[in-house]
């Protein structure tokens, strides 16, 4: 049997609520409330160390001396205040303050004294209660009532930062300050202002402070009196409304108390040039003192906004910064915002990199960005250290729990509800309010690639080798391939919500658990239930198994843990009343924790026992939403309703890690899609090509630079000697005026040794008269002032015997009275209750004057002692006051005499700056003797100036050797010209070629032309037989009409039939007609026959025409590109030259000092000139080639031009016939 520990290794996480929940405790570590501790974090190492609190953290401060840290916590019957020591290890607690009779329900604020050795507490409503502590003893110093007769609400209160006993509070529509003196606090005077709701203020100095209002104000008071008044936010109108609304993402139509919440001055903070406010939404402000005394705006600073979300700005939530810290040494302001993010910014590098003054900067997350909703769903990667959790916030996390940091986040537009991690840690599995989800994680994105239509899903888990999923809708689970993504099996049997599902070690089970008081067992193959545990008057909200699923432990409403084994109860652990969310076993069976409602984590005995033992730890501040443990049993994950993630490290009870048989080594793959890969790709060679060009620029501006400091140091130099000999000059002026003064100056000594011996003389024979005057006076005063003491005495000593007489007399009297009194009262008791009462009043009534008679006697006795007092305090004074007069004859005396010595001492001064003077004329000769080294070292430096020149000579030998190499690099240029003159051959072949193949197509055409033409004649021909045989038949008609003329009479009837026979008819006539007959069909199935021929010659032209058009543009842009690329060519000889011709100016410049070299640099000159004119010919052929392809291309135009259209009709076809 063992009980587990458990210690929290880190908390990601944010408690908004607290007032100033972000303080500095040094430079690089800042302390904030998370779930229930305080958690103190290392910015640079990213540590974490931690305070155990109470859940109900309302305020905290932390000391001017950075070393302790006030807390102030509410509990079951009343608020506490606890003092921690941040130097100490763990941080433990030193105190738990004392409040007295009348504690208070909560606190609001909280503040330390200046040198840390007091602490003021603010308590809430309804008494509004200041309380005053010395902490370090423990002691309740004063307390009292800060609000006013309304009951208006305290916002926060403050020490002065030089005074103890001077506390501010504020609140809605006042502003108070108190003193502490005689052990009460008394409220001093402040002047009238306009009433307001004032929200937050702070001391500039002991005289000054800034007070912050929820209009936008800041008000700047200064020894009592408002200096300025500093509106931080736009005034209030129409249009600054709607534009804060639409920042804000609330309604346009906003009324006057939206418009506070959106304007209203949430945290001043003081700085040695100004202060820091946060204003408004999501922003801050610097200001700075002028020299005038005013306030300037030099900065405003602004929360980053996520705008990916959604495409409305208006639908965008602007975090409200609620807090702010700055660091001791002013380098970084640290904000805590309404949404519970942590934010830096950098002063000091802002204020390097700052062009413009009141430039909008941006806040950067300070360590991660948290949740800052109620977390509904995590999930624990088995390949990798991530952890997945969802929240109200409607947004994803993947946290890294070795490296603390967190991976990867997205945010939606709709509320997720469950999440599951794939263990591949590859793929994230989310239920939405509408669909389920199927993600792939990828290097920075979280991106969907597969949706399911379950709707409502607020459970689903991966089985542990990943083939599989189970997702929940309402009372049924949905299995799905991970693979296929079919639904596999539908499990029914719960008739409530189903709260929790997990797979078994070798995943061949399915446990659920739910509302309806039921813990089911399910064989994942076949979808049937094998065991099954009903208890209705339980709703189950939490399970876990063992490795060899054989036994189940569940927790529910009925305060109890269950343990679970073939479909029976077999024992049942009391949680000793409080109520457990979940519950989880260690993969190695030998460990269980659960966790409850308030927050705490629980360490129970395992196996179970009864009654239980178990060990609570404190770190959420709300209910335990879901827990799990790592793969290795290494850590622990819990999240809870307070939007907070807190890693633990988990142990035995001897302080052993707890280690499996098989060590996990996570995976290190990442999903990347290929556009990703490609644009990072490009992104990486536009860099590199980026980093050349600018290391290019830099040594040629470096070049410049080493020019220009040349021409400097010339300038220099010159000026340098003229300065010498002005120097010179004004030396020798200096020494004739100097010789002037010393005749001056001994001659004004001896006139002011003369003058000073007579008034010596002068003075001491009438100060001695005075003396004798001053001290005969002296002892008169000293013998009144002995009778006045010895009266005073006296007539003291006789008021104090009559005011114990008079004491006496009335203590006796009132004695008799009250014993008269109560012997009145003991008659009066057997009467009615009536009388009673009215003896009870009379009572009071009598004892009351009485009371107020010797209070009287009292103040009138007193009086009379203060008036004796304060007559003996003035005859004291006057008597002090001839004591002073008769010091200030004695100083007078002593006054002379220092004077003397004075003039003595002035006299060895003038001596001392004779002495001096002579030592400055030393001193100016050896200054002399120094300039005439320094010459001769500027001397020296212009001899090295020379040596650099040589040296410039050689750097420009290296210059020349530079120059062959850029002319060499004009080669490759001329290679490109010739592969593009072999271009162009290419080009020009291509021209011939489509030129035969025109010369052909046109033949081709005139054959077409020929065979129409022939095809028309024979038209021709045929029309005319048929006209002739159509004439032929007319006649035939004419005949056979006279011929019918002679019907009557047979024989010419039968000559005239002879006659037309014999005219027109004949054997040869009728084979003729046959034939003619023939003919016409051959000749019709002829002319179809080439009709088509025709149709088809015409297509093809067409098409050919079209391809030529076709050749025709792209050999058009292939000449544009060819021109473009000579002009480009162009250009680049011209940008050569002239960088040969700067490298040639540059060359002659440096050669101006050197006379010797001239020699030299006429050969390189000359070889200079003559690869000028080979490049010059080589560019006058190219010339001439360009003019001669121009020239071509015109030609080759003017032939496309000529070419025949195909518009135009083809000739008839001649045929051969014809």
């Amino acid at each position: 049997m063992s009980i587990g520990v458990s210690q929290v290794k880190h908390i990601f996480g944010f408690k908004s609520g607290v007032v100033n929940n972000v303080s500095h405790v040094d430079e690089q570590t800042i302390i904030y409330p998370a779930g229930s501790c305080l958690v103190t974090y290392n910015v640079d190492q990213k540590g974490q160390k931690f305070i155990n609190c109470s859940e109900g953290i309302t305020a905290m401060a932390i000391s001017p001396n950075r070393r302790y840290v006030a807390i102030a916590e509410t509990g079951h019957d009343k608020a506490n205040v606890t003092i921690h020591d941040l130097l100490a290890q763990s941080a433990r607690k030193r105190k738990v303050l004392n409040q007295g009779e009348t504690p208070a329900s909560e606190f609001v604020s909280l503040c330390f004294s200046p040198d840390s050795k007091y602490l003021i507490a603010q308590g809430g409503r309804p008494d509004w209660m200041l309380y005053y502590w010395a902490w370090e003893k423990n002691k309740l110093m004063a307390k009292v009532v800060t609000t006013n007769q309304n009951g208006s609400p305290i916002n926060q209160c403050s020490f002065n930062p030089q005074d103890n006993t001077q506390v501010c509070v504020i609140g809605n529509g006042l502003i108070r300050q108190f003193r502490y003196t005689e052990g009460v606090f008394k409220q001093t005077s402040f002047p009238k202002f306009e009433s307001q709701n004032f929200t937050y203020h702070t001391w500039l100095s002991d005289v000054a402070m800034a007070i912050g209002t929820d209009q936008g104000r800041i008000l700047i008071f200064d020894s009592g009196e408002l200096r300025h008044d500093i509106n931080v936010t736009p005034p209030k109108t129409d249009v600054s409304i709607k534009e804060i609304a639409s920042q804000s993402g609330v309604e346009t139509e906003m009324t006057s108390s939206s418009y506070r919440h959106v304007c209203q001055i949430n945290c001043i903070v003081g700085m040695s040039k100004g202060f820091v406010c946060a204003a408004g939404l999501g922003s801050v402000h610097v200001y700075e003192r002028t020299e005038e005394g005013d306030y300037k705006k030099t900065k405003e600073i602004r929360v980053p906004v996520d705008t990916s979300v959604t495409a409305d700005p208006s639908k965008v939530v602007i975090p409200e910064v609620r807090h702010l810290s700055v660091s001791p040494a002013e380098e970084t302001i640290v904000a805590s915002t309404d949404t519970s993010q942590l934010l830096s910014y950098n002063l000091i590098t802002s204020d390097l990199g700052r062009h413009t003054e009141s430039e909008v900067a941006e806040f950067d997350m300070l360590a991660q960005s948290f949740h800052y909703g109620a977390i509904t769903g995590m999930s624990i990667c088995y390949r990798k250290p991530y952890i997945a959790t969802c929240s109200l916030d409607k947004s994803i996390r993947i946290w890294n729990f070795e490296t603390n940091l967190l991976e990867i986040y997205k945010i939606f537009q709709e509320e997720v509800y469950s999440i599951a991690l794939h263990p591949s840690g590859l793929y994230v599995l989310v239920g939405f309010s509408d669909k389920v989800r199927l993600m792939n994680i990828l290097i920075d994105d979280i991106r969907m690639f597969k949706e399911f239509t379950i709707r409502g899903c607020r459970e689903c888990s991966f089985s542990n080798g990943g083939h599989a999923f189970a997702a929940v809708q309402g009372n049924v689970i949905q299995i799905y391939s991970s693979i296929t993504f079919d639904n596999i099996l539908n499990l029914k049997g719960h008739n409530g919500k189903v709260k929790n599902v997990i797979w078994t070690v070798d995943d061949s089970k399915i446990i659920s658990c739910g509302m309806d008081g039921a813990v089911y067992e399910w064989d994942s193959a076949t979808g049937k239930r094998t065991s099954e545990s009903v208890l209705k008057s339980c709703s189950y909200t939490g399970i876990c198994c063992t490795p060899d699923g054989k036994t189940t432990f569940a927790v529910g409403s009925d305060k109890n843990i269950k343990e679970i084994s073939d479909s029976s109860v077999l024992r049942e652990m009391d949680a000793g009343g409080a109520t457990l969310t979940q519950i989880a076993l260690t993969n190695s069976g030998r460990l269980l924790f659960a966790g409850s409602v308030n927050g705490a984590l629980r360490c129970v005995k395992f196996p179970l026992t009864s009654p239980g033992e178990w060990t609570d730890y404190q770190a959420h501040a709300g209910s335990i939403a879901r827990m799990s443990i790592t793969h290795d049993d290494q850590f622990m994950v819990t999240v809870g309703e307070d939007g907070c993630l807190v890693v633990w490290k988990l142990s035995d009870k001897e302080g052993r890690s707890m280690k499996r048989d098989k060590e996990i080594t996570f995976a290190e793959e990442i999903l990347i899609t290929k556009t990703d890969l490609e644009e990072k790709n490009t992104n990486m060679s536009e860099l590199k090509t980026r980093c050349d060009e600018l290391k290019m620029e830099n040594e040629y501006q470096l070049r410049l630079k080493d020019m220009n400091y040349n021409e400097k140091i010339k300038e220099l130099t010159e000026k340098f000697i003229l300065e010498m000999e002005s120097l010179k000059t004004k030396n020798q002026v200096l020494k004739t005026e100097k010789d002037r003064g010393e005749a001056k100056h001994d001659e004004e000594i001896a006139e002011t040794l003369e003058k000073h011996g007579k008034e010596l003389q002068d003075l001491e024979s009438t100060n001695n008269q005075k003396l004798m005057l001053e001290y005969e006076k002296y002892q008169e005063l000293q013998v009144k002032s002995q009778k006045m003491q010895e009266d005073y005495e006296k007539q003291l000593a006789e008021m104090e015997e009559s005011k114990e007489d008079a004491l006496e007399e009335l203590t006796e009297y009132y004695e008799t009275k009250l014993q008269e009194k109560i012997t009145q009262l003991e008659v009066a008791g057997d009467e009615a209750r009536q009388q009673m009462r009215e003896n009870e009043e009379t009572k009071k009534q009598i004892e009351e004057d009485a009371d107020k008679e010797i209070l009287d006697i009292k103040s009138t006795y007193e009086k009379r002692l203060r008036d004796e007092k304060e007559s003996n305090l003035r005859l004291k004074g006057e008597t002090g006051i001839m004591k002073k007069k008769f010091s200030s004859l004695q100083k007078e005396i002593d006054d002379h005499k220092l004077e003397i010595s004075r003039l003595n001492g002035e006299v060895n001064k003038l001596n001392n700056i004779i002495k001096s003077l002579e030592r400055d004329i030393v001193s100016l000769k050896k200054e002399i003797q120094e300039r005439d080294e320094t010459i001769q070292d500027k001397e020296k430096r212009i001899y090295d100036l020379k040596k650099k020149n040589q040296e410039l000579e050689k750097f420009k030998f290296v210059l020349d050797y530079k120059i062959k190499e850029l002319k060499k690099q004009i080669e490759p240029r001329e290679n490109d010209i010739k592969a593009k003159k072999e271009q162009i051959q290419e080009m020009e072949n291509e021209l011939d070629r489509s030129s035969k193949e025109n010369t052909s197509l046109k033949l081709n055409n005139k054959e077409l032309f020929q065979k129409l033409k022939a095809t028309e004649k024979e038209m021709f021909s045929e029309g005319q037989v048929v006209r002739d045989l159509e004439s032929h038949i007319r006649q035939i008609q004419t005949d056979l009409h006279n011929t019918v003329g002679f019907i009557q009479d047979p024989k010419l009837l039968k000559d005239h039939i002879k006659a037309v026979y014999h005219k027109y008819a004949s054997g040869e006539t009728l084979d003729s007609a046959n034939i003619d007959a023939d003919i016409q069909k051959e000749y019709a199935r002829q002319r179809e026959h080439l009709e088509r021929n025709i149709a088809s010659l015409r297509k093809k032209l067409n098409k050919d025409t079209s391809l030529q058009k076709a050749d025709k543009v792209r050999i058009m842009q292939d000449n544009v590109t060819l021109i473009k690329e000579i002009n480009d060519l162009r250009t680049e000889l011209k940008l050569a030259r002239s960088r040969v011709n700067d490298l040639e100016a540059q060359m002659g410049l440096s050669n101006k000092g050197g006379d010797a070299l001239v020699a030299e640099e006429t050969r390189p000159d000359s070889r200079n000139r003559q690869s000028d004119d080979s490049h010059q010919r080589v560019i006058e052929l190219q010339h001439a080639e360009i003019r001669r392809l121009q020239s071509d291309l015109h030609e080759v135009r003017t032939a496309m031009k000529l070419r025949p259209g195909s518009g135009g009709r083809l000739p008839p076809v001649v045929t051969a016939e014809s």
